[in-house]
């Protein structure tokens, strides 16, 4: 059978959970601001996944307005008990400073699908939960825990409390089991048992490029933990020109016939400043267990190329997506922080409507509505039907990361009320999240009909086009953008503290306040080969 190139789940899919259920496999990855929360893909071979549900899809489960950028939804943990599915994350309100304002919460659902229950609150000291359902009945809950002292460290440790599904709460004492090693910021802890040893596998050196995965066991849940005799198990942080670079952030899986598998994090930078606009990924590696300590095969470095039970299809991924707007929004996009969507969005007589809300870039209440960059290069296109009277009013397509490195070709107004297209940019611009300065040279266009807008990405060439009402070829509009600028590095503070990925997609903002409506035709998303993009190294 073929080999399987990694990633398994390309562009922004990071802190990977994976589950095994009969002959299906699960995994969950983190959704930060995007709303619904939590995305899990499923497989029957591990090669080709389909995206089944987003689970944290009510405002009793998920609110996250006033959420910054790459806070929200941190690391899922999906596991099931013999009986249900469970589901533990984080909702992170703060990320930067000292502080870290993070609430670990706990839904359950007896199928994928759901219905995923309210949520039950855990704790709030750390974040990247997980829950391990021992093989007594007894469930135990760990998180990384957060010290604003750093006495010694911020990344303080891993601890360990049980879980009583029955009183809904933790109980008993709270221990810190796993202090980490020398390579800091220990975090996204899971427990496993096997053989009568308690396996702990966390996260280690940060989520950029010096990520790692290390392993400990005890014979007691409540240690001591010894260290693997060769750790990181998983790391590429030694070798910079690996294909699959800042590799970390691991879970563990068995196939029916007893093979073992990790998955974890990725980046596939691009650039001379190594950009990952694909953002963080999901990728695997075969492993196996020797002296009952786990190997990663070929490792520590995590290969490209996977031997896994199945052979991809490539088609799904190289194929044009053309969405029309009926009753229900596509499952490949989504919005940003509110649960309330009758606010920012209606699918009206086979169209999109997006209500102007707040400006571009907005933690509370802003209409976009985008879905993943999934490849390196890629074509977009929409038609919008938008009335601006003024330079406050503004809709159309955007390649967007965050409010400090987006991309943005508007229809909007001239305060004298002519209609124009206008490109706004924020390119890098933490922590200030300004527009860049002089603007692009605006067009005026007539007042009155529909324009089609068009980006095409080519590495790191960005261009944006439009058409006319009536007119048939699309024409250049704008100057040739960096389209690596859409990356993590060039986020919110720019070492390593971003965590999403890119996005492309339609938008509108009101700032005057009066909910002004853009109404959008269809959305294509076509994927492009191109010779700069990295695929084989």
């Amino acid at each position: 059978m073929p080999l399987v190139r990694n990633p398994i789940l390309p562009g922004f899919n990071a802190d990977p959970s994976i589950l095994r259920v009969g002959e299906d496999y699960y995994i969950a990855t983190s959704t930060f601001e995007w709303y619904p929360g939590v995305q899990i893909h499923h497989s029957r071979d591990l090669a080709n996944w389909t995206l089944v549900t987003r689970p944290l899809n009510r405002k009793s489960q998920l609110d996250m307005r006033g959420d910054p950028d790459s806070c929200g939804v941190w690391a899922p943990c999906l596991t099931h008990d013999g009986e249900k599915f469970w589901l533990v994350y984080t909702d992170v309100k703060r990320k930067d400073g000292s502080f870290k304002d993070t609430h670990n919460y706990i839904v359950s659902s007896p199928t994928i699908e759901g219905p995923w229950s309210d949520p039950v609150f855990a704790n709030s000291s750390g974040f990247d939960p997980s829950l391990f359902h021992d093989d007594d009945g007894r469930k135990w809950f760990v998180n990384m825990l957060a010290d604003h002292r750093a006495r010694p460290r911020s990344f303080a440790g891993i601890i360990l409390q049980e879980f009583d599904p029955s009183a809904g709460k933790l109980i008993g004492p709270r221990k810190n089991i796993f202090y980490g090693t020398d390579l800091d910021l220990v975090e996204g802890p899971h427990l496993y048992k096997r053989n009568g040893w308690y396996y702990l596998l966390t996260a280690e050196g940060g989520t950029g490029y010096g990520h790692a995965c290390t392993l400990a066991r005890s014979r007691d849940i409540w240690g001591s933990y010894t260290l693997h005799p060769q750790n990181p198990i998983l790391s590429s942080r030694d070798q910079p020109f690996a294909a699959l670079q800042r590799a970390g952030h691991g879970d563990i899986v068995e196939t029916p016939d007893g093979k073992t598998y990790l998955v974890h994090l990725t980046g596939r930078p691009t650039t001379q400043e190594r950009r990952c606009v694909l953002g963080r990924e999901t990728a695997i590696q075969e492993a196996f267990w020797q002296d009952d300590w786990l190997y990663v095969k070929n490792g520590p470095v995590p290969s490209l190329f996977v031997d896994l039970p199945g052979a991809r299809d490539d088609k799904p991924y190289w194929t044009e997506r053309t969405y029309t707007f009926g009753k229900e929004l596509h499952k490949d996009f989504q919005w940003l922080r509110t649960p309330e969507t009758d606010r920012i969005f209606a699918l009206e007589d086979g169209r999109l409507t997006l209500f102007g809300r707040e400006s571009i870039g907005s933690w509370f209440e802003q209409s976009l509505v985008a879905r993943r960059q999934e490849h390196f290069s890629y074509d977009a296109e929409t038609v919008v039907e938008f009335s601006p009277e003024d330079e406050r009013q503004f809709a159309g397509l955007t390649a967007y990361y965050s409010r400090y490195n987006f991309f943005y070709l508007t229809v909007t107004a001239h305060s004298d009320g002519q209609r124009e297209l206008l490109i706004m940019s924020s390119e890098a611009s933490w922590p200030l999240g300004r527009l860049e300065r002089p603007f692009p040279q605006p067009k005026k266009i007539p007042n009155e009909g529909k324009v089609k807008l068009a980006v095409t990405v080519r590495g790191r060439e960005l261009q944006f086009w439009y058409a006319l009402e009536n007119e048939q070829e699309l024409q250049k509009f704008g100057p040739v953008f960096d389209a690596s600028i859409v990356s993590d590095e060039c986020g919110g503070h720019q070492v390593h503290g971003s965590f999403t990925g890119a996005f492309v997609g339609v938008a509108c903002s009101d700032v005057n306040g009066t909910a002004l409506p853009a109404r959008f035709d269809y959305f294509i998303y076509r994927p492009v080969r191109y010779h700069t993009d990295r695929y084989e190294i």
